[in-house]
């Protein structure tokens, strides 16, 4: 059996990093999705790092553990505080925001 892993891209104003984002769940690339869109994968349970990365632009890495036939929500957006936004734009990996839904 396995666990249910599901991430949304929402945002309320505007949102300036568009495009494709790019989701990778320990290192492996398990797919992709638009704004306004929700991306399902199963995963083993257990414990994993997921990343999503959009162009240069990426998430820090966010653990997370699941367990058999349990179901985790997350949220990527590119909407962050100014300064974050701006540093954004020297360190990559600020670029994105995960939080857990």
């Amino acid at each position: 059996m396995s666990a249910k892993l599901t991430l949304t891209r929402t945002t309320i104003g505007v949102n300036v990093r568009r495009g494709t984002y790019e989701v990778f769940v320990d290192g492996k690339r398990v797919g992709s999705y638009e704004l306004h869109e929700t991306f399902e994968t199963q995963v083993a349970p257990g414990r994993h790092v997921l990343l999503v990365r959009g162009g240069r632009y990426s998430s820090q890495a966010c653990p997370f553990e699941v367990s058999e036939g349990q179901a985790i929500n997350f949220n990527c957006n590119g909407k962050r505080i100014l300064p974050l936004w701006l540093a954004s734009f020297a360190i990559p990996s600020l670029g994105l925001k995960i939080r857990r839904a």
